[in-house]
Order: structure tokens, then C-alpha cells, then sequence
């Protein structure tokens, strides 16, 4: 077992969000949910849709993630749709819609429980997780995990910057450390951008706004496993 730190010490550095735990199919439910809404207003069904994922992409710099700018966004969308300001009512709606996403009981995925103990004996972890900082905190102290990491990050945002700020912190040696997580878009390429390796561990609902492709730079260090739980054939020293 790691009895202790060293600069010597590699780093993983773990995503949360549909990479530990369930979190987009319980937005995409709460989705569903609104375009059967929507259609009440004459809505179609499909174009609402992907009206709905513009706006996200419109709302989300100025509100940021979360059930908050979810919630704008939908709020939003529904005006658009029907021309009008929203309802008492289906504003009532909306708010419940977002709320029962906020209050979701937290869903290991596969094999992470047992998974990240083992790793803990070897590396430094470190659980790095993107979105608003209230509802992030709060997911993470109800599942746990904090026991399972050495620290625990959350950002608004994961773009290079942040990656290079978090390195910095920490003092992670790039060229023995690496991310792991289910975002193309937040997790494997601004990992590889600054010199860090990358676990890359799709989900099947990876959020659209996520979506992108992986683009290893020149030497890059990459995997592409299939659960979470493959980390141990990779970085698991008995």
C-alpha cells in the first residue's frame, strides 16, 4: 500500500459524471418529460428538441451547468416554442422537472466501488469534476467517494487552462499522470493538450454537448477502455 506522496508519485485524476456515476440519463429524462410538455403547446416534438440543445449551448456561458441553467434553458425553449411567457403552471412543471434531477439518488457505475480502493495503493487520486460547484459538492458527499480520493477538484469548466491550473496546484507530474473520464470534450482532449495521458471510457449517454472527437496529439498517451473497472489491468501493481 502507498504509505505516502512523492514527487515520484503518478496521478490519476478521475471525472465524476457519468464516469464514477450516473448523471445524463436523469436529464434526459427530465427532457422526455418536457417535450411531452412542449407537444401540449403544439410543440414538434423533434425540432423542440434540438432547439432545447442551442439554447443549452447559448445559456450555458452566461448560467453554467447544473439543474439551474438546465432549468433556464428549458424555461427558455418553451417560450420560444409557444411565443408566449411560460405559465404558472408549466413553469411549476419545469422547476419540478429539474429539482427531481437535483435530488436523484447517486448510481455507481459498474465496478467503481471495488475498482477504486485498489488504485488508491499505487496512485495519488484525484477526483476532478465539472459543473456547479453547490450541486457538484453535494453529489459528491452523498456518494461517498470522498474516502476513495486524496483530493477533490470542482471546476466551472474544463478547458486546458484548467487543467494546467490544476497540475500546478497539486504539483502532478504530467509525463506519469493521467485523466480518466467519458468526455471526448472535457476530460480526453484537454488532458492530451497539456501533456497529460488519457483514460477514455465512453458512455453510451454521454451528453450531446460533449460529444467530439478524441484528437491525440503527436505522442500523445492514450487508452480507450471499455468500463471503469478495465483500469485495473492498466494501472492496478499488486
Amino acid at each position: 500500500m502507498m504509505e505516502s506522496m512523492t514527487d515520484a508519485t503518478p496521478t490519476l485524476i478521475i471525472d465524476a459524471d457519468d464516469t464514477l456515476w450516473e448523471n445524463n440519463i436523469h436529464f434526459e429524462e427530465a427532457t422526455q418529460r418536457f417535450l411531452d410538455l412542449a407537444e401540449t403547446h403544439g410543440g414538434d416534438r423533434e425540432s423542440t428538441h434540438a432547439r432545447l440543445v442551442e439554447i443549452e449551448r447559448r445559456n450555458i456561458p452566461i448560467h453554467g451547468y447544473g439543474t439551474g441553467g438546465f432549468t433556464r434553458s428549458l424555461m427558455d425553449t418553451l417560450e420560444e416554442v409557444t411565443g408566449t411567457r411560460a405559465s404558472s403552471s408549466d413553469r411549476a412543471r419545469i422547476l419540478a422537472l429539474a429539482q427531481r434531477v437535483r435530488r436523484m439518488p447517486i448510481q455507481f457505475l459498474p465496478g467503481v466501488k471495488e475498482t477504486l480502493p485498489l488504485l488508491k495503493r499505487t496512485y495519488r487520486l484525484i477526483l476532478f469534476t465539472k459543473g456547479d460547484h453547490s450541486e457538484q459538492r453535494d453529489k459528491v458527499d452523498r456518494s461517498g467517494a470522498v474516502s476513495f480520493f486524496h483530493e477533490v477538484e470542482v471546476t466551472g469548466e474544463k478547458r486546458p487552462d484548467d487543467y494546467r491550473r490544476l497540475v500546478e496546484t497539486h504539483d502532478i507530474r504530467r509525463e506519469i499522470s493521467w485523466m480518466v473520464g467519458n468526455s471526448p470534450r472535457s476530460d480526453v482532449n484537454p488532458a492530451l493538450d497539456i501533456g497529460l495521458g488519457a483514460v477514455y471510457i465512453p458512455h453510451p449517454q454521454t451528453w450531446s454537448l460533449e460529444h467530439e472527437e478524441v484528437r491525440p496529439v503527436e505522442g500523445a498517451r492514450l487508452k480507450i477502455l471499455k468500463r471503469f473497472s478495465d483500469l485495473l489491468d492498466h494501472f492496478f501493481d499488486s
